[in-house]
C-alpha cells in the first residue's frame, strides 16, 4: 500500500532496483519509473512529473552517497498513486538542503516527500498520485 503522508510503507516493496551509485546510472532509474508509471495509467504529464521528481531525488541522494555504495530505489504501487524511496549509504550524518532549487522541483512534482537519515542511509521518499482520468481530458 502506498504511503499518502505519515502512512507506514510495507516492509516489502513491489519492485526494487539497485544501482550503482553513480550519475551514469540515473537514466536507468528514471526510465524504470516511467514504465511503472505507465502500466499504472498515468498520464504522459504525470510519468514525466515522476521521471523529474525521482531524477531529483536520485541527484541529492548521489550527492551525499559513500563511495562505492549502491544507488537503491524501491517502488510501492497502488490505485493511481505510486510511492518512491531512494537511497545509498552515507559517511556519517548528512542532511538534503530544503532550500535547494533540487528539492524546489522535487516537492513541486511529487504529491509529498520526506528525506530520511537513518543507520547510516540517506533517504529520499515521494508520493505522486496520478490526475484522474476525467480531469486528462
Amino acid at each position: 500500500m502506498p504511503m499518502t503522508g505519515s502512512d507506514e510503507l510495507p516492509d516489502r516493496s513491489d519492485v526494487e532496483l539497485r544501482l550503482p551509485a553513480q550519475g551514469v546510472y540515473v537514466s536507468v532509474l528514471r526510465t524504470t519509473t516511467a514504465g511503472l508509471a505507465a502500466r499504472l495509467d498515468f498520464t504522459l504529464d504525470d510519468i514525466e512529473d515522476l521521471r523529474m521528481a525521482v531524477g531529483e531525488a536520485a541527484a541529492l541522494v548521489l550527492e551525499a552517497a559513500s563511495p562505492e555504495s549502491d544507488l537503491q530505489a524501491r517502488f510501492w504501487l497502488g490505485d493511481r498513486v505510486i510511492t518512491v524511496t531512494v537511497d545509498a549509504a552515507v559517511d556519517g550524518p548528512v542532511s538534503v538542503d530544503e532550500d535547494s532549487f533540487a528539492w524546489q522541483v522535487l516537492t513541486t512534482l511529487a504529491t509529498s516527500a520526506e528525506v530520511t537519515n537513518t543507520a547510516g542511509r540517506l533517504a529520499i521518499t515521494l508520493v505522486v498520485q496520478a490526475t484522474p482520468l476525467e480531469a486528462a481530458l
